[in-house]
């Protein structure tokens, strides 16, 4: 059976290419939207997260209709840390659109994604977006997208793939480079005519694999997937397998089944061959399980998933504030919620770790994991991380590291302190060329060399600098790295900071907070230029006494403080160092919070 109703596609680009953005086109002008109705942009991001930071972080699906045939959207991340979900949701696809960006072409996350679409034998549809861009370089980027084709082994039908010239924001496209288009019907047509309508048995045992999970407190997991094989319908009996053999097979039922219908799911009793569907009722179903007919149970192979490169500890938060901001803050707790996030993130591992209170999250990168610590706080969790780690392999009696490939465009006058930060982290230069009066240059670069470089890198390039990393493989161990060149300004005691401690302490660095901000003794108030850890009483007050001298109460001037978000404090904290995570407050720290204990240390570790 031949579904030619029906076609299945994945839209996969690198971060900022405008996937989200063209998908709310192809919605406006497939009829799921009314033509008077407001809609907000990127209708797809519906995570607050997704629209506070401008990037997709969870694949999305959506449905629109073209000359009688449905068409299956799926929108993917582009984000490299956030691959995973790219990997698996190819599964549910017969083809994709490959969108580059007409001024940056193929970038780091492009080559990635598009591997994994033609490890899948996927006919590819090429489109390059934004061409009404002044900085645009079509032809340029033309031949770097099959230079990049013929580098990953396409083969010959897609080297020959469609290309299409579009701009997402305006809603346009055209075969032609030098052609203004009037709307996505070129895109439209080139999806029906290329991409291979679903095809199956429908009379067959049924077999639907599971390529994402969501999650509702009323009816609990609900999986997402497409029928390869047979009729699903509602009120089955079925059995669930996996193709690992990681757990026995077992017997269930669905109770609902949903197709989308816009951004909408639309209640149905059974799907056929080749429909993405999303069926509630199994309890225990996970990404990669096969649902089976029950006297046939014959689980489907799932995609490879690429393992963890990034690691950290999330432990219970034991600072003296701890308790008094967070709504879950005990051991259960937090191992309840990380292993609830292995349902819907096949890309992460948790552990436990070497005490009861603490677990080992290991994930693609620091935005990966750093996007969970975020999440899992507005949610009222309250615990504390360490700095990342990277996961090293050993191969053949040899330690080998995780290696990004790294593509950085700077302008020109950037290129040397770029270069020099580049050898003290033990990155490789593969190619280097002139873009315009910019420079765009190519490296390999340990993953660990990447910690803590991302401000200092927008910091040498006076904020125009772009950087772009996608993991590409183990190799061995490059050597130590030094990671931080500063020290840290650690309170002395506990109470509240006022201004004529400030004062006196902004003279050793750059202060974290303000005053009237509650410290505690060990807690990190800012950052010293020189190596070494100081400690600061930011609590001394001034001692009042009834003699006056000329100029004495003029008032102190204190610098504003420099507030770090998130990502900036996992880059900044050392290996002695936590982070202490609530949903009110991002709080920097010593693992040893004593300072007479911690010199003891330091002059043990001398010895």
């Amino acid at each position: 059976m031949t579904r030619n109703d029906l076609r299945n596609i994945a839209i996969i680009a690198h971060v900022d290419h405008g996937k989200t953005t063209l998908v709310d086109e192809l919605m406006k002008q497939g009829g799921v939207f009314r033509a008077n109705q407001v809609v907000e942009e990127r209708a797809m991001d519906t995570n607050d997260l997704e629209r506070e930071r401008g990037i997709t972080i969870l694949s999305k699906n959506a449905a629109v209709h073209y000359k009688d045939v449905k068409i299956n959207l799926v929108d993917t991340p582009g984000h490299a840390d956030f691959g995973g979900e790219v990997e698996r949701i190819l599964k549910m696809v017969n083809g994709v659109i490959l969108l580059v960006d007409a001024a940056e072409g193929p970038m780091p996350q492009t080559r990635f994604v598009l591997q994994k679409a033609l490890d899948l034998k996927h006919r590819i549809i090429i489109l390059i977006n934004k061409i009404d861009r002044p900085d645009s370089r079509i032809d340029e980027v033309n031949e770097e997208i099959l230079e990049l084709l013929l580098d990953l082994d396409a083969t010959e039908e897609q080297l020959y793939s469609p290309v299409i010239y579009c701009s997402g924001r305006e809603g346009t496209a055209s075969l032609k480079k030098d052609e203004e288009g009037k709307d996505l019907s070129v895109l439209f047509d080139t999806i029906l005519d290329y991409i291979p309508a679903p095809e199956g048995d429908e009379s067959g045992e049924l077999q639907v694999l599971v390529s994402s999970i969501d999650y509702n407190d009323y009816v609990g997991r609900i999986a997402i997937g497409r029928i390869e094989r047979g009729v699903l319908s509602q009120g089955q009996d079925v059995m669930v397998c996996d193709y690992n053999n990681k757990k026995e097979p077992y017997r269930s039922k669905v109770i609902n089944i949903y197709q989308f219908d816009g951004m909408k799911r639309v209640p149905v009793t059974n799907a056929t061959v080749g429909d993405i569907v999303c069926f509630s009722g199994i309890e225990n179903i996970t990404i990669g399980d096969t649902v089976t007919s029950l006297s046939c149970p014959e689980p489907l192979p799932f995609v490879t998933i690429t393992e963890p490169t990034v690691e950290m500890t999330f432990s219970v938060n034991d600072s003296p504030f701890a308790g008094r901001e967070g709504k879950f803050v005990t051991s259960r707790q937090l191992r309840n919620r990380l292993y609830k996030e292995l349902l819907k993130d096949v890309s992460l591992r948790v552990s436990d770790g070497d005490t009861t209170d603490s677990f080992n999250v290991a994930g693609r990168g620091e935005m990966h994991l750093s996007i969970l610590i975020e999440t899992m706080r507005r949610e009222g969790y309250e615990f504390s991380v360490s700095t990342p780690r990277v996961l090293y392999h050993n191969i053949d009696g040899v330690v080998n590291e995780p290696v990004e490939r790294l593509i950085i465009d700077v302008p020109e006058d950037s290129v040397g302190p770029v270069m020099d930060k580049m050898a003290t982290r033990k990155a490789t230069l593969l190619h280097m060329s002139p873009v315009g009066n910019r420079m765009k240059m190519e490296y390999k670069i340990p993953s660990r060399g990447l910690f803590g470089y991302r401000n200092e890198f927008l910091t040498d390039t006076k904020g125009e600098g772009v950087l772009n990393a996608v993991f590409e493989g183990y190799e061995p161990y490059k050597g130590d790295i030094t990671r931080r060149f500063t020290g840290s300004l650690v309170a002395f005691e506990s109470g509240e900071a006022v201004t004529y401690g400030l004062y006196n302490a902004q003279e050793r660095g750059a202060l974290f907070i303000g005053a009237g901000t509650p410290v505690y003794e060990g807690m990190i108030v800012g950052v010293s230029p020189k190596l070494g850890d100081i400690a600061v009483n930011v609590c001394k007050r001034k001692q009042l006494t009834n003699m006056r001298a000329s100029g004495s109460d003029e008032s102190l001037r204190l610098i504003p403080p420099e507030t770090l978000s998130l990502e900036e404090a996992l880059e900044f904290i050392d290996e002695d160092e936590l982070l202490e995570v609530t949903p009110q407050n991002i709080r920097l720290r010593k693992r040893t919070l004593s300072n007479a204990q911690r010199l003891k240390e330091q002059s043990k570790n001398k010895k």
